[in-house]
Protein backbone atom coordinates (compact mmCIF):
# COMPACT_ATOMS: atom_id res chain seq x y z
CA UNK A 1 0.00 0.00 0.00
CA UNK A 2 1.37 3.51 -1.12
CA UNK A 3 1.55 6.23 1.58
CA UNK A 4 -1.04 8.13 -0.01
CA UNK A 5 -3.38 5.22 0.55
CA UNK A 6 -2.12 4.77 4.31
CA UNK A 7 -2.91 8.88 4.65
CA UNK A 8 -6.31 7.66 4.00
CA UNK A 9 -6.34 4.78 5.77
CA UNK A 10 -4.68 6.45 9.46
CA UNK A 11 -7.13 9.71 9.82
CA UNK A 12 -5.91 12.15 11.62
CA UNK A 13 -8.63 13.74 13.63
CA UNK A 14 -12.49 12.49 13.92
CA UNK A 15 -13.97 14.27 10.95
CA UNK A 16 -11.81 11.87 8.70
CA UNK A 17 -14.61 8.53 8.16
CA UNK A 18 -13.57 5.00 7.59
CA UNK A 19 -11.37 5.42 4.70
CA UNK A 20 -11.55 3.39 1.41
CA UNK A 21 -8.94 2.09 -0.80
CA UNK A 22 -11.58 3.54 -4.16
CA UNK A 23 -8.92 6.41 -4.95
CA UNK A 24 -6.14 4.69 -6.59
CA UNK A 25 -4.61 7.70 -7.91
CA UNK A 26 -0.89 6.38 -7.03
CA UNK A 27 -0.24 5.38 -10.73
CA UNK A 28 -1.31 8.63 -12.07
CA UNK A 29 0.76 11.94 -12.93
CA UNK A 30 -1.83 14.36 -12.27
CA UNK A 31 -5.96 14.45 -11.55
CA UNK A 32 -8.46 17.01 -12.67
CA UNK A 33 -10.22 18.85 -9.63
CA UNK A 34 -12.82 20.86 -11.23
CA UNK A 35 -15.81 22.56 -9.28
CA UNK A 36 -19.23 23.95 -10.16
CA UNK A 37 -21.59 25.86 -8.74
CA UNK A 38 -25.28 23.84 -8.84
CA UNK A 39 -27.61 25.05 -6.62
CA UNK A 40 -27.98 27.73 -3.49
CA UNK A 41 -27.23 25.08 -1.42
CA UNK A 42 -27.05 21.53 -0.95
CA UNK A 43 -29.06 19.49 1.62
CA UNK A 44 -26.69 16.78 2.82
CA UNK A 45 -28.07 15.28 5.77
CA UNK A 46 -28.96 11.94 3.71
CA UNK A 47 -25.76 11.31 2.13
CA UNK A 48 -23.44 11.91 5.61
CA UNK A 49 -25.44 8.92 6.65
CA UNK A 50 -24.34 7.07 3.82
CA UNK A 51 -20.51 5.77 4.27
CA UNK A 52 -18.55 9.27 2.95
CA UNK A 53 -15.42 8.98 3.27
CA UNK A 54 -14.90 12.06 5.43
CA UNK A 55 -17.51 14.96 6.61
CA UNK A 56 -16.90 18.43 7.32
CA UNK A 57 -17.06 19.17 4.46
CA UNK A 58 -19.02 15.99 3.12
CA UNK A 59 -16.57 13.55 0.67
CA UNK A 60 -18.36 11.06 -1.22
CA UNK A 61 -17.15 8.23 -3.34
CA UNK A 62 -17.75 9.38 -7.03
CA UNK A 63 -16.89 7.36 -10.18
CA UNK A 64 -14.59 4.56 -10.71
CA UNK A 65 -12.17 6.11 -8.92
CA UNK A 66 -12.70 9.35 -7.93
CA UNK A 67 -15.01 11.25 -5.53
CA UNK A 68 -16.26 14.05 -4.80
CA UNK A 69 -16.29 17.14 -2.11
CA UNK A 70 -19.46 18.21 -1.45
CA UNK A 71 -19.94 21.92 -0.13
CA UNK A 72 -23.55 23.34 1.60
CA UNK A 73 -23.16 26.35 -0.42
CA UNK A 74 -24.11 24.72 -3.25
CA UNK A 75 -21.08 24.02 -4.90
CA UNK A 76 -19.66 20.53 -5.87
CA UNK A 77 -15.94 19.54 -6.35
CA UNK A 78 -15.08 16.62 -8.35
CA UNK A 79 -11.61 14.59 -8.42
CA UNK A 80 -10.27 12.14 -10.98
CA UNK A 81 -14.28 12.34 -12.63
CA UNK A 82 -14.70 11.87 -16.67
CA UNK A 83 -17.27 14.10 -18.18
CA UNK A 84 -20.05 11.47 -18.37
CA UNK A 85 -19.52 10.43 -14.54
CA UNK A 86 -19.58 13.89 -13.20
CA UNK A 87 -22.88 14.24 -15.21
CA UNK A 88 -24.20 10.59 -13.26
CA UNK A 89 -22.95 12.21 -10.36
CA UNK A 90 -25.63 15.97 -10.70
CA UNK A 91 -28.03 13.10 -11.77
CA UNK A 92 -27.92 11.88 -8.48
CA UNK A 93 -27.38 14.58 -6.50
CA UNK A 94 -30.46 16.56 -7.90
CA UNK A 95 -32.74 15.83 -5.01
CA UNK A 96 -30.65 17.35 -2.15
CA UNK A 97 -29.65 21.00 -4.82
CA UNK A 98 -32.19 23.39 -2.98
CA UNK A 99 -32.71 26.49 -5.93
CA UNK A 100 -30.89 24.88 -8.54
CA UNK A 101 -28.75 27.14 -10.52
CA UNK A 102 -28.25 26.80 -14.09
CA UNK A 103 -24.64 28.40 -14.75
CA UNK A 104 -21.55 27.08 -16.95
CA UNK A 105 -18.82 28.79 -14.51
CA UNK A 106 -16.39 26.20 -12.76
CA UNK A 107 -13.23 25.90 -11.64
CA UNK A 108 -10.34 23.25 -13.16
CA UNK A 109 -6.86 22.78 -11.32
CA UNK A 110 -4.70 19.73 -12.18
CA UNK A 111 -3.13 17.98 -9.14
CA UNK A 112 0.01 16.24 -8.99
CA UNK A 113 1.11 13.89 -5.53
CA UNK A 114 5.04 13.73 -4.62
CA UNK A 115 5.74 12.37 -0.81
CA UNK A 116 7.36 14.78 0.81
CA UNK A 117 7.38 17.49 -1.68
CA UNK A 118 6.53 21.09 -0.64
CA UNK A 119 3.18 21.82 -1.22
CA UNK A 120 2.72 24.21 -4.04
CA UNK A 121 0.80 25.62 -6.36
CA UNK A 122 3.37 26.21 -9.55
CA UNK A 123 1.86 26.85 -13.06
CA UNK A 124 -1.49 25.58 -13.16
CA UNK A 125 -0.91 22.36 -11.46
CA UNK A 126 -0.87 21.69 -7.63
CA UNK A 127 1.35 19.35 -5.59
CA UNK A 128 0.40 17.82 -2.79
CA UNK A 129 2.23 15.39 -0.28
CA UNK A 130 -0.47 12.91 -0.38
CA UNK A 131 -4.17 12.34 -0.98
CA UNK A 132 -5.38 12.35 2.72
CA UNK A 133 -9.38 14.03 2.79
CA UNK A 134 -7.90 17.03 4.55
CA UNK A 135 -5.90 18.02 1.63
CA UNK A 136 -8.67 16.78 -0.74
CA UNK A 137 -11.35 19.30 1.68
CA UNK A 138 -8.87 22.23 1.05
CA UNK A 139 -8.49 22.15 -2.66
CA UNK A 140 -12.26 22.10 -3.13
CA UNK A 141 -12.93 24.59 -0.47
CA UNK A 142 -10.53 27.19 -2.52
CA UNK A 143 -12.00 26.22 -5.69
CA UNK A 144 -15.25 26.34 -3.93
CA UNK A 145 -15.45 29.92 -2.84
CA UNK A 146 -13.48 30.99 -6.06
CA UNK A 147 -16.74 29.58 -7.89
CA UNK A 148 -18.84 31.59 -5.98
CA UNK A 149 -17.10 34.34 -6.14
CA UNK A 150 -16.99 33.84 -9.85
CA UNK A 151 -20.61 33.58 -9.87
CA UNK A 152 -21.49 36.64 -8.07
CA UNK A 153 -19.32 38.87 -9.89
CA UNK A 154 -21.39 38.01 -12.62
CA UNK A 155 -24.29 38.59 -11.28
CA UNK A 156 -23.05 42.12 -9.75
CA UNK A 157 -21.73 43.07 -13.10
CA UNK A 158 -25.67 42.35 -14.76
CA UNK A 159 -26.55 44.46 -11.86
CA UNK A 160 -25.11 47.19 -12.16
CA UNK A 161 -26.13 47.28 -16.40
CA UNK A 162 -29.57 47.43 -14.98
CA UNK A 163 -29.12 50.21 -12.37
CA UNK A 164 -27.24 52.42 -14.63
CA UNK A 165 -30.35 53.80 -16.37
CA UNK A 166 -31.47 54.44 -12.16
CA UNK A 167 -28.39 56.44 -12.19
CA UNK A 168 -28.46 58.53 -15.10
CA UNK A 169 -31.84 59.28 -14.26
CA UNK A 170 -30.49 60.89 -10.67
CA UNK A 171 -29.19 64.35 -12.02
CA UNK A 172 -31.96 64.53 -14.97
CA UNK A 173 -35.60 64.83 -15.30
CA UNK A 174 -36.49 60.61 -16.01
CA UNK A 175 -37.02 59.50 -12.08
CA UNK A 176 -41.01 59.51 -12.97
CA UNK A 177 -40.46 56.32 -15.35
CA UNK A 178 -38.57 54.48 -12.52
CA UNK A 179 -40.45 52.10 -10.55
CA UNK A 180 -40.16 51.89 -6.79
CA UNK A 181 -40.62 47.88 -6.24
CA UNK A 182 -37.61 47.54 -9.21
CA UNK A 183 -35.49 49.30 -6.26
CA UNK A 184 -36.66 47.37 -3.99
CA UNK A 185 -36.40 44.06 -5.33
CA UNK A 186 -32.07 45.67 -5.73
CA UNK A 187 -31.64 46.41 -2.48
CA UNK A 188 -33.00 43.10 -1.47
CA UNK A 189 -31.26 41.04 -4.45
CA UNK A 190 -27.59 42.98 -2.83
CA UNK A 191 -28.58 41.92 0.72
CA UNK A 192 -29.19 38.31 -0.29
CA UNK A 193 -25.95 38.20 -2.25
CA UNK A 194 -24.30 39.99 1.28
CA UNK A 195 -25.82 37.24 3.54
CA UNK A 196 -24.57 34.29 1.58
CA UNK A 197 -21.04 35.25 0.96
CA UNK A 198 -20.10 36.43 4.21
CA UNK A 199 -22.98 34.29 6.41
CA UNK A 200 -23.17 31.09 4.62
CA UNK A 201 -20.24 30.92 2.21
CA UNK A 202 -17.54 32.78 5.02
CA UNK A 203 -15.46 33.89 1.99
CA UNK A 204 -12.97 35.26 4.14
CA UNK A 205 -12.96 32.37 6.91
CA UNK A 206 -10.32 29.09 6.92
CA UNK A 207 -11.68 25.83 6.31
CA UNK A 208 -12.25 23.45 9.47
CA UNK A 209 -9.33 21.30 8.41
CA UNK A 210 -6.24 23.83 8.51
CA UNK A 211 -6.63 24.82 12.70
CA UNK A 212 -4.92 21.49 13.63
CA UNK A 213 -2.31 21.63 11.09
CA UNK A 214 0.20 24.22 10.28
CA UNK A 215 1.02 22.70 6.70
CA UNK A 216 -2.69 22.54 5.99
CA UNK A 217 -2.74 26.27 6.96
CA UNK A 218 0.04 27.40 4.66
CA UNK A 219 -1.43 24.91 1.71
CA UNK A 220 -4.95 26.69 2.37
CA UNK A 221 -3.01 29.97 2.01
CA UNK A 222 -1.52 29.78 -0.79
CA UNK A 223 -4.52 28.72 -2.92
CA UNK A 224 -6.34 31.60 -1.00
CA UNK A 225 -3.29 33.77 -2.81
CA UNK A 226 -3.41 31.93 -6.04
CA UNK A 227 -7.02 32.61 -6.39
CA UNK A 228 -6.97 35.99 -5.05
CA UNK A 229 -9.70 35.42 -2.59
CA UNK A 230 -9.54 37.96 0.17
CA UNK A 231 -9.45 40.79 -2.65
CA UNK A 232 -11.82 39.78 -4.75
CA UNK A 233 -13.91 39.55 -1.90
CA UNK A 234 -13.28 42.95 -0.75
CA UNK A 235 -14.28 44.28 -4.36
CA UNK A 236 -17.38 42.54 -4.38
CA UNK A 237 -18.11 43.91 -0.90
CA UNK A 238 -17.54 47.43 -2.04
CA UNK A 239 -19.36 47.05 -5.45
CA UNK A 240 -22.39 45.99 -3.29
CA UNK A 241 -22.19 48.54 -1.25
CA UNK A 242 -22.07 51.38 -4.57
CA UNK A 243 -24.92 49.37 -5.85
CA UNK A 244 -26.70 49.40 -2.45
CA UNK A 245 -25.98 53.53 -2.37
CA UNK A 246 -27.17 54.19 -5.84
CA UNK A 247 -30.80 52.60 -5.19
CA UNK A 248 -31.26 53.88 -1.72
CA UNK A 249 -30.43 57.56 -3.38
CA UNK A 250 -32.76 56.32 -6.09
CA UNK A 251 -35.64 54.95 -3.99
CA UNK A 252 -35.09 58.48 -1.83
CA UNK A 253 -35.62 60.89 -4.78
CA UNK A 254 -38.53 58.88 -6.13
CA UNK A 255 -40.66 58.81 -2.76
CA UNK A 256 -39.19 62.60 -2.75
CA UNK A 257 -40.90 63.38 -6.18
CA UNK A 258 -43.95 61.55 -5.53
CA UNK A 259 -44.62 63.47 -1.98
CA UNK A 260 -44.42 66.34 -4.15
CA UNK A 261 -46.80 65.42 -6.27
CA UNK A 262 -49.06 64.39 -3.59
CA UNK A 263 -48.44 68.42 -2.52
CA UNK A 264 -49.83 69.65 -5.71
CA UNK A 265 -52.69 67.93 -5.94
CA UNK A 266 -53.39 68.94 -2.54
CA UNK A 267 -52.69 72.67 -3.64
CA UNK A 268 -54.81 72.02 -6.68
CA UNK A 269 -57.40 70.84 -5.14
CA UNK A 270 -57.65 73.53 -2.89
CA UNK A 271 -57.85 75.91 -5.45
CA UNK A 272 -60.25 74.50 -7.33
CA UNK A 273 -62.46 74.30 -3.83
CA UNK A 274 -61.74 78.38 -3.50
CA UNK A 275 -62.61 79.15 -6.92
CA UNK A 276 -66.08 76.96 -6.50
CA UNK A 277 -66.74 78.44 -3.31
CA UNK A 278 -66.15 82.32 -4.66
CA UNK A 279 -68.66 81.14 -7.70
CA UNK A 280 -71.23 79.99 -5.72
CA UNK A 281 -71.13 83.48 -3.73
CA UNK A 282 -70.92 85.70 -7.01
CA UNK A 283 -73.69 83.62 -8.55
CA UNK A 284 -76.13 84.57 -5.59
Amino acid sequence: MTSADNSLTQPSDPQTLMPTNHLNWASKETILARARIVGERLSLKTLERTEPLATNPLIIRAGATGCAVLLRYGVIVTFDLSADEENALLEMLQPHIIEPIESTISEELPIAFRPQTKERLEGNVVWLQDYSAERLQIVAEALGKSVVLNYYEVEIADIFQSIKPFTIGIPGKTMRSLKEEDLLSYIGGTLLIQQKMFGIVEVGEKPDPVWDDPALDRLYLRLENEYELRERLVILEQKLGLISRTVETSLNLLQRNSSHRVEWYITILIVIEIVLVIYELWTR
